[in-house]
């Protein structure tokens, strides 16, 4: 990933790509019931954006690139087509692992609470709107 856009400024009117990117994770946490914390990394690992409380976002990120990278190896194995996501159920809540594009991933945490029904509906239109943003980083 390139550099982050400039701040805001009287020169620079609109918000920066980290800002528009933290805006749009922000914006799935307060449509989906259960979401509590999401993070934007590249595919080889990298954090790119985080909205988190008590995640360690660099850890998320580079776990996130793994766990993607193997269930994509996985469905291709067993033939099952182009993976969409990858969710662990777990003991107080969800990991969900999303792909963004073709190199970047979402990660979103939620509690056992979580709306998974709409959680798919909303998650679409989040990853596109991640897309469209990082895509109009010339380096992305």
């Amino acid at each position: 990933m390139g550099p982050l856009s400039p701040p805001l400024s009287e020169e620079n009117p609109e918000p920066s790509q980290s800002a528009q990117l933290t805006g749009i994770l922000t914006s799935l946490r307060d449509r989906v019931m259960g979401v509590s914390e999401s993070v934007l990394s590249t595919v080889d690992g990298l954090l790119v954006v985080a909205d988190t409380d008590s995640a360690h976002p660099e850890s998320i990120a580079a776990l996130a690139a793994a766990t993607l990278g193997v269930s994509r190896r996985i469905a291709e194995q067993a033939n099952v087509g182009v993976l969409r996501e990858v969710v662990a159920r777990c003991g107080a809540g969800h990991v969900i692992v999303l792909a963004v594009g073709e190199r970047a991933l979402l990660t979103v945490m939620g509690d056992d609470g979580l709306d998974i029904a709409a959680f798919q509906r909303e998650s679409p239109a989040t990853v596109e709107e991640l897309t469209k943003v990082l895509a109009a980083d010339v380096a992305y």
